[in-house]
Parts: structure tokens; sequence; C-alpha cells
């Protein structure tokens, strides 16, 4: 019955040349010109039975979806997407970033709807990894409820403690749902040892007595079912997420707004259009707002608030299933997407004419690390990329931190910016983006934030888990023994013969680099989670978690014949054929000094015929790092070149000599 007015809406933003030549992806899940689509849409939106019409607060749910990382909520997503008629194109669509696909993880949080029954449910997925934790601070206050996914098999880790706290800080009423208890080793013992540990975890969060009496429910998201009892094989009917979307509708407070107040809405995530301009997605907080309404941009000052711009609503957007449709009015509660401003970012108020007082902005927890990036000022440098000056990697990171406020940009010296951000993972990521745009930057290794309280240093300390096999626990141990890590607890995996879970605290600079390092202890058979847990007394300096390297004092081309007679030094980073120069670092020292030496030494040729050439050199494969593992290496005296094309480490005096007359300074 709504198929005619939508059809006839979605048409007339759809004919329009300008929008469809000028479209493009969205960050959150979905792309703009899927308005040309708007069969797919109305079919879509007709099939849920969406009430297009109604403002009504009360026939609305706002959930957020938090987990650890890989507890299933992204699979979820497409589960109740599924169940409630939207068509997915493919597993994990909510993951609409190409890194998030490559690397099978979520970076930001995306918002979407569906229908279930008479209730519209405005569902936010969140990312799992700690360095993005942001991006769940940030969205926590849209909604009233959440689904808290843990996995039934491993149990609450240091991210679902890092989640849970910031849900049960809002407010919100969380719902249990254990996930993958189709896996063999999950039994109803086991279940019951997870509910009792996420029970002891709300407790320890601080969680009220109404939180506590939180509902429980058993699913497979991977399979396709939520059941309200433990099963593994529930009946053929009821082999959909019936149950947990029936959860949603009755445990879930609906919006508490009034929609005869002024308009008022804070912004939570903003993107950008070539034809729209700047897209702004909040929760709206009271009010109605129209297409064509004046509304005024507001934010927040030490001295109260400050109007920063004045403005027409251009267009309003409402995320449904896996495409986004136009919409004419929406209501208090409801989550939506608005264009026509072009000054309000995130933490920002969006008010009709007559507000003058901004909302309360999210206060998120201090970043822990810092990195510096600056002109790539190598001898190789501009052969790559098409960005090199300072001015364009200053105006993409101000860009970046404008739609991230997790991340801060502070400028420096001679065209350097200072990043800081919550782990070398969420730094990695941005520096893989700027790359792939065609970017060229020397980064520095990253630095802890320190802290000064009543005389007394303090550093960030993260907890730690670890999931290795027995005979790995001694290297392990020994490793993190070098980094100032505290074992906290230690013992056997739960069904799991073999395995030993250990729990510990450590500063985040002795976790700098560790992960390469762990992958290699453990044969890729460990697995290791962190999570910021609180700032505690400096601890003792690092032990040797590193060893020399090897710095070529030569430009040319690495040849063969001269890596053959470097191999027994140490490890190598590079091959033959590639460009090297004076302090380009080219392997790691077998020792704990670094080494001058001439990688592209070539052989001297003669008259005498010679069984041996340079074709029939064999050399091991060369040590190739990804840019995670690099920023982890490097030390402090070195820095990461990132080009489009490749990678490199260098030092960050060139000069030999000038190096050494340092090193002898430092040691007088």
């Amino acid at each position: 019955m709504m198929a005619g007015p939508l059809l006839r809406s979605l048409w007339s933003n759809t004919t329009r040349r300008s929008f469809s030549s000028h479209s493009s992806p969205s960050k959150f899940g979905y792309s703009l010109s899927s308005l040309r689509s708007f069969s797919a849409a109305t079919a879509s939106t007709a099939a849920a039975g969406a009430p297009n019409s109604s403002l009504d607060p009360n026939r609305l749910r706002n959930v957020a979806v938090i987990a650890h990382v890989d507890h299933g909520k992204t699979t979820l997503m497409d589960r109740l997407l599924r169940q409630c008629g939207a068509d997915i194109p493919h597993e994990r669509a909510m993951d609409s970033i190409n890194l998030e696909r490559e690397r099978g993880i979520t970076i930001s949080s995306k918002v979407t709807s569906i229908f279930w029954k008479d209730n519209e449910l405005n569902m936010v997925d969140t990312p799992g990894h700690a360095d993005f934790g942001g991006e769940v601070e940030r969205v926590v206050g849209m909604v009233e409820g959440a689904i808290l996914v843990v996995d039934a098999g491993e149990g609450p880790l240091a991210q679902t403690k890092f989640v849970l706290a910031k849900a049960l800080k809002y407010g919100l009423r969380p719902i249990l749902l254990l996930n993958k208890v189709d896996r063999p080793s999950v039994t109803e013992e086991r279940c019951d040892e997870v509910e009792s540990l996420v029970f002891d975890l709300f407790a320890n969060c601080g969680a009220t007595e109404e939180q506590l009496d939180f509902p429980v429910l058993y699913a497979s998201a991977k399979e396709g079912w939520a059941s309200s009892t433990y099963t593994k094989d529930p009946p053929v009917d009821a082999k959909n997420m019936a149950d947990l979307l029936g959860a949603v509708v009755r445990h879930v407070q609906p919006p508490k707004a009034n929609l005869d107040e002024p308009f008022l809405m804070l912004v939570s995530m903003m993107e950008k259009d070539f034809y729209l301009g700047r897209i702004l997605t909040g929760r709206v907080t009271s009010g109605v707002v129209r297409v064509g309404d004046r509304v005024n941009g507001l934010r927040k000052t030490d001295s109260g608030s400050e109007k920063i711009e004045e403005a027409k609503v251009v267009k309003l957007m409402k995320k449904k299933g896996t495409t986004i449709v136009s919409i004419d009015a929406a209501g208090a509660g409801d989550i939506i997407c608005m264009a026509g401003l072009t000054a309000p970012s995130i933490g920002h108020t969006v008010a009709s004419a007559e507000v003058t007082t901004a909302l309360p902005t999210v206060e998120l927890d201090p970043p822990t690390i810092s990195m510096t990036f600056g002109v790539n000022d190598s001898p190789l440098a501009g052969q790559d990329g098409t960005h090199l000056t300072g001015g364009r990697i200053g105006d993409r990171l101000m860009a970046e931190a404008e739609t991230n406020l997790a991340i801060n940009v502070i400028p420096g010296l001679s065209e350097s910016y200072e990043v800081q951000g919550r782990g070398e993972l969420q730094l990695g990521i941005l520096i893989e983006n700027m790359r792939r745009e065609g970017f060229e930057l020397s980064v520095s290794p990253p630095k802890v934030m320190y802290k000064t309280e009543k005389g007394q240093k303090l550093e960030p300390i993260e907890e730690v888990t670890i999931e290795i096999n027995d005979e790995h626990v001694g290297l392990v141990m020994e490793a993190l023994s070098h980094r100032r890590a505290e074992v906290i607890d230690m013992g056997p995996v739960p069904g799991n013969e073999g395995r030993t879970r250990l729990s510990l605290t450590c500063p985040s600079r002795g976790l700098v680099g560790y992960r390469c390092v762990f992958s290699s202890d453990t044969r890729g058979t460990g697995f290791m989670h962190r999570a910021f847990l609180t700032y505690e007394k400096y601890r003792d300096p690092l032990g040797n978690v590193r060893k020399g390297v090897l710095v070529s004092m030569a430009r040319g081309t690495i040849t063969a014949h001269s890596l053959m007679s470097l191999e027994a030094r140490g490890i190598l980073f590079v091959s033959p054929g590639l460009d090297s120069y004076d302090g380009m670092i080219i392997g790691e020292h077998s020792r704990e000094t670094d080494l001058d030496l001439n990688p592209v030494k070539a052989k001297e040729l003669t008259n005498i015929r010679s069984a041996g050439k340079d074709e029939n050199v064999k050399l091991s494969p060369p040590r190739l790092m990804t840019l995670e593992e690099a920023i982890g290496y490097v030390a402090s005296d070195e820095l990461i070149e990132v080009t489009p094309k490749t990678i490199r480490l260098r030092k960050r005096c060139l000069d030999v000599n000038k190096r050494k007359s340092q090193s002898k300074r430092a040691k007088d």
C-alpha cells in the first residue's frame, strides 16, 4: 500500500541527471547511487511492511551490536537483515570499506534499519578491536539497548569488558547472546559457565540490579538461528532469528522523545558525497525535521554554545536494509542522515532556528599512542606517489580527524604532524588508506603518551588475554617478561586439551610490535587480544626486544652477488633488483648492534671464464614486512618510508658519518 508514494519519491530523485552522475560510495555500507535502483528499494521496503509515514517513537527500537573481535557481530547482522527481507548481495554486507573486506574486520560503525512486525529497529554494527573503541563510544549514546555477543567457546575477553562498560555507563540494558553454540566443544554446562562469567563481568562493571536481570539467548549466526533455550539443532521452522528480534522488541525500551519540542539532533557520524556535500548522521533527540526546514549548526564552547552555520535541509535519508532511501520527515528517537549543512561535524548539534543551546558532546577515552607524519625526503621520493607536499598531507589528516574523533592531529615543525590514536592498528589503517590514495610520507615509530600526576610518571596499561599451546608457554612468558608484563591469571582452556590461557597486564609500549613476534613464537597457533585498562605507575625500561639492523651505505640497484655474502650477517628484507640508498635498512643484524654495508656491489668482470654466474646464486627468500609489522619494528632513530607501491625502512639520519658522530656524542 506504500509502494505508490515511495515509488514516485524515488523516481523524482533518480531522474535528476546530476545526482546519478556524481554519487559516491558511502563508508557506512551503502552507495548513494542506490537511489537509482528505486524498484529494489521499494521491493525491500514493501516486503518488510514499513510504516513510512508514522513518526511515533513508540514503534522504534534503537539497538547496538557490541562484542569482542571475531565473536560474530557482522555475520549476525547479515542474518538479521535477511530475516527481515533485505537483499544481501554478499556475506558481511555491512563491511563496505575495502580494507574491511580484505582483512575481515570491522573498522567503522554502521547504521541500518530493519522492520519486524509493526516495529522499526535501528541497528548499529560496531567494531570489535580495541584500537577502534572510539567508534563504539560515539554510537552507544544513540541507542537504548544493546546485543552483547559472546563466543560460547571463548567466553568474555578483554574487549568484551570494554564495550560492556561503555554500554552500562549509558544506562543500556544489554541482551546476552551466546554465539557459536553449534561448535562441538560447546556444551550446556559450558554455556552456563560463560553466562556466570558474564554476570560477574556485569557486576564488576557496576551494573544496576535492572541491568543484571539480562535475558540470555543462544545462537549460531553462521547457520542463521537464535533460540531462547539451549539447543544445537532447533526445529526447521525455528531456524531463524525470530526469537532474537522478539527479545529486542520486548526488552529494549522505545526512545523517550517528544515530537512537540523544537528539533534537536546530535551528529554521531559524517561522510561526504560529491553531489550532496556533507552528510550528517545522528539521532533526533526531540521534535520533527522536514525537507526544506531552516536549521542551525551549533557547537559547545567554554563559554556556552556557538552558532556555526544557518542552512536549509536539502535532503533527509534513511538506511533501510542494504539501501538508502529518501524520506520527507523524521521524528524524535529516529536515526537519520541529513544533507544541506557544510560546517557541522561529529559532536556538533543540528537544531531548529529558535534553539541556541547545543547538546552535550560524547566523552571519548584519551589516545594512548602517537606517531609523527611528515614529507618523504628520501632519495627515492616522488617516484610512486602523486600527493607529496606537507600541505596535502596536513589537509588529509585534518579531514580524517574531522570524521574520526578518536584521532587527534597536532601540526608540528617543518611540515610534520603529530597524529594521536588508540593503537598501531588504527594508525596503520590510516596510513594504508593514505598510500592507496597516492600519498608519499615518512612516519616515525609510535610513542606512548605518558601522564604526570602528583609528580609521578604514569603510563597506559593494557589488559592482555593470550591462548596458546602448552609447549609455547615458556617462550611467550619469557618474551613478555622483557616487555614488563605481569601475569594475573593462568589456566587451561575449557574444552581444549593442550591449550593454556594467560591473562596479563602490560604497558602499551611493551606491546608495540609484539604481535608479529607472538605469531612467530607460537607458529601461528596462538590468539592474543588486548584492550586499554588504565594508567599506572611507570614500569622499568624494556629489556632487549629487538636486534640491530643492516644499513645500506651506497646508492644503486641491489645485486645478488652482494647479497650472497651478506646473508650470513642476518635476515634480509630486500631482494636483488630493488633500489637502495644511503641509510636504508635492508635487513636485521644477527647481533645487537647496527652494521653498515654495501648491497649494490657488482661482480668484477675479468677475461677468465668462470663456471659461477649471478644467475646461479641461490638466496633465501627475504622477510617481507606488512605496514603494521613495520610500525612495530622500527626504533626511535628510524623512520618508515611509505609510498603507494613500497614500504621501506630507513634511518632518520641517512649519512653514515653523521650517525657515527651522533652515537659517539650520546655515549659521551
